[in-house]
């Protein structure tokens, strides 16, 4: 079963007794915050006298299977290069200037972003063994107060962690979802103070209050407790690449830390996570392409761990236990996968049974097991379904969803031995709204839904789901949403796009209350599912990675332009966005067809690929080999060259463009956003700006605190409305 993450209005939890963990070194996360972060910025400086920063060129020969490159700006990786830092500061000072005249407005919109989020607010409490956990806000806080009650909804509050005491005079602060031992007794929880993702794991004593002495410095903060309430297993990251490598196991009060397993393949990462029945610790091992899972008796901390099937390259499983057998996720002659059964004590490949067949038009994303209900995850032709099953009598229903996009999966379930289902579902125009589902009974109960702030009503929005031909004959879905009141023969006809079309993540249309800010001024909001996600099944993912990577470009180009034919936008008046891996398809589509944008928004962009794809010293480089293909071979370096951002940047009139980065950022170095800005501006042409904002305190992830983060989405909000000429 594959972890969820969702934030909900900076309220994010992640369920604990899961026994399949997503690529840890991908933080889904992040990529849901870079969606909520929907927009951008910028006039023109010459009124304010402002001039962009002239970086220095050091041209720095880069040679590869016979072939060779200029780099000018290389040495801008340099991070204790005074030069370096001071660069990055004046390109701060260039855009605040810039941006300027815009101060007030951002600060309105500030105010009215914030003005819709419900401050004194709540996660619903999920039941884990006698006590019901939440998370809870007070007004005016930035961070969560971790919560639990024992033996109703009723009892007397427990406040575990809260959040806002710990961060104070901290810039950056982020503290995980404390997880509890066994007996409830103890908690676990992980802090990163700075942004780079090494978190520090401390212990609290609940029956005395205390946090203890002991704590374990520099880990990737996944951990998992075994049943003796005093074992924890936890996973340690390598320096540099910061490669998910080791896992150890650690007694509370022993002082000592047991390696238990290292990865040796860099290719490859590791993880843990428990299963609901609590029977068993699993350790995922995953590449892109293949999974391998190694287990042991949560009852036997001191047991070592056992390969369940070794790995096989090509072989993707994943693992659910279900009380007396293991269900198996798997790809074996079954792209879109398909559900095997094996016993606890036999699990290789070879005495596998199938369950559920493979299907041509279902993908099978998620399984989830009850003591009597299995629950399977699947997508057809881009929506998502669950499907019910009962173990004993394989009876079996759908439930149903209305809307023409939608985004719905199964939220947090602690609890083997129920009848209830918790699921969240939400789309464009229906807040995030958690339900409990009887699956015996059918009944469905809303448990909470998003509170909108303010004037909204959903009536007032519509959304279509749309299919835009590409130039290759496919069929792209898009999912898109505006006011009632838009017309086609309006104008301005103004559009924000966004996508994401990496490692197989599906860029489902998510409801965002952010987004009313663009809605509400006349925009019409877009999301293309291009290829490179998996929102039309495996092959879908298949079509947009590595040597078919032109692809996600090519499909969100195309989707632009059927869109604008569509007269959902006039020319002139379109904004693309995108984050991470989605950096790269703004920095693709900016080199490919920059004609179609007045304003691009490229968020901490991974955009040097081949330098990047070169270093096997920087995080994220050697373990994605299968996604965006290994440069040390000479065709792979010669597609990645051939549409890589950086490399690509040449004499042409580029879009405006705002480019974010963080100084720590783990992810995408600074240094590339950095790079591809001086590049950008010393060959572009013509009177368009290009501006690089970066946060010199904080990571990948930008700013902690709920509301914090915010002030960033204004920023890129009076980016865009003042190339509109909006100003209120």
């Amino acid at each position: 079963m594959k972890i969820k993450f969702k934030n909900i209005s900076g309220i994010a939890l992640t369920q604990t007794g899961v026994s399949n963990i997503i690529n840890p070194m991908t933080d889904i996360n992040e990529f849901v915050l870079l969606f909520l972060v929907a927009g951008a910025v910028s006039a023109t400086a010459s009124a304010f006298g402002a001039q962009p920063p002239k970086v220095m060129k050091k041209p720095h020969k880069l040679e590869k299977h016979g072939h060779v490159r200029i780099d000018d700006y290389y040495w801008l990786k340099e991070r204790e290069n005074p030069e370096a830092i001071q660069y990055l500061k004046d390109e701060n000072a260039y855009t605040e200037a810039v941006m300027k005249h815009t101060e007030k407005f951002q600060d309105e919109l500030f105010k009215e972003i914030k003005s819709r989020i419900k401050e004194d607010d709540s996660t619903p409490p999920f039941k884990d063994g006698p006590y019901y956990y939440y998370a809870r806000y007070e007004t005016g806080g930035e961070y969560p107060i971790y919560c639990r009650k024992k033996g109703s909804l009723e009892a007397k509050e427990e406040i575990l962690l809260n959040v806002n005491e710990m961060a104070k005079g901290h810039a950056f602060y982020h503290a995980r979802l404390p997880v509890a031992s066994p007996d409830h007794k103890v908690i676990a929880f992980a802090v990163d103070a700075v942004g780079r993702r090494f978190y520090t794991i401390y212990f609290k004593d609940l029956e005395s209050g205390k946090i203890l002495d002991e704590k374990i410095p520099d880990v990737a903060g996944n951990m998992v407790w075994a049943n003796d309430n005093k074992t924890v297993f936890y996973t340690k990251q390598h320096p540099e690449t910061l490669r998910w490598e080791k896992i150890y196991k650690y007694v509370l009060g022993s002082e000592k830390h047991e390696e238990m397993y290292f990865e040796k393949d860099d290719t490859f990462s590791v993880s843990l996570a428990k299963t609901r029945t609590n029977k068993y610790i699993l350790m995922p091992v995953n590449s892109t392409l293949t999974t391998e899972y190694r287990y042991l008796k949560a009852d036997e901390p001191e047991s070592g761990f056992k390969i369940f099937h070794p790995r096989q390259h090509g072989l993707e499983y994943y693992l659910e236990h279900g009380g007396d057998v293991f269900y198996v996720m798997n790809n074996e002659n079954a792209k879109n996968f398909k559900i095997s059964v094996a016993e606890e004590d036999k699990t290789g490949k070879a005495v596998w049974k199938d369950y559920i067949a493979h299907r041509d038009d279902v993908l099978i994303e998620d399984v989830d097991a009850f003591r009597d209900w299995l629950v399977v995850s699947e997508r057809k032709d881009g929506l998502q379904m669950i499907r019910v099953i009962n173990r004993k009598t394989e009876e079996e229903h759908y439930l149903e969803f209305r809307d023409p996009a939608y985004l719905v999966y199964a939220g947090t379930n602690e609890e083997y031995e129920t009848d209830w289902l918790r699921f969240n579902y939400e789309s464009l125009t229906t807040p995030d709204s958690v339900y409990d589902y009887n699956m015996k009974t059918k009944e469905k109960n809303l448990v909470k839904r998003q509170e909108v702030l303010g004037d909204f009503n959903p009536d007032n929005y519509v959304s279509e789901r749309l299919w835009s031909p590409a130039r290759d004959g496919k069929k792209i879905p898009v999912s898109i949403v505006y006011r009632k009141e838009f017309r086609k023969d309006g104008s301005p006809m103004r559009m924000h796009i966004t996508s994401y079309g990496s490692y197989g993540a599906s860029s489902d249309p998510y409801f965002s209350s952010v987004r009313l800010s663009l809605l509400d001024r006349g925009f019409v909001c877009a999301i293309p599912h291009i290829r490179g996600g998996s929102e039309l099944g495996r092959q879908w993912y298949e079509d947009g990675r590595q040597k078919q990577k032109k692809n996600t470009f090519y499909d969100f180009i195309d989707a632009t332009k059927f869109l604008v034919d569509k007269k959902y936008a006039l020319s002139g008046h379109v904004y693309a966005e995108g984050g991470s891996a989605g950096g790269l398809l703004m920095g693709a589509v900016s080199n490919l067809a920059p004609q179609l944008y007045n304003g691009i928004i490229a968020e901490v962009p991974f955009v040097d690929v081949v330098n990047t794809m070169l270093d096997p010293d920087i995080p994220l480089t050697t373990s994605e080999y299968d996604e965006w293909g290994d440069p040390n071979k000479k065709d792979d370096y010669e597609y990645m060259l051939s549409y890589s951002p950086y490399d690509n940047v040449e004499k042409k009139a580029y879009p405006n463009m705002l480019i974010t980065a963080g100084l720590h950022d783990s992810q995408v170095q600074y240094w590339e956003p950095a790079k591809w800005t001086a590049k950008l501006r010393d060959l572009k042409t013509g009177d368009n700006k290009i501006i690089l904002k970066t946060d010199m305190e904080v990571g990948h992830s930008g700013k902690t605190g709920r509301f914090e983060s915010l002030k960033l989405i204004a920023f890129e909000y009076a980016f865009i409305f003042n190339l509109e000429g909006i100003s209120k």
